[in-house]
């Protein structure tokens, strides 16, 4: 699975687990979780800086078209 594959799976579940923690808690401070992947996305579209695809290429993952 390439750097790519991993960053977009690793985002859905993070956003998912802030909206799963949202709807069982009521607590809008899960919220801040889901809108701060959403941003660090949004960034990385643009800059193609992304922290997790950092960390996955000193772990030797293989680099996909985005993060090279």
């Amino acid at each position: 699975m390439s750097i790519d594959r991993i960053v977009m799976a690793f985002a859905g579940v993070v956003i998912w687990a802030g909206l799963v923690g949202f709807y069982f808690t009521k607590e809008e401070l899960w919220l801040v979780v889901p809108a701060f992947v959403g941003l660090n996305l949004f960034q990385a579209a643009f800059t193609s800086f992304c922290p997790l695809a950092t960390i996955l290429k000193k772990m030797g993952a293989k680099p996909g078209q985005a993060f090279n």
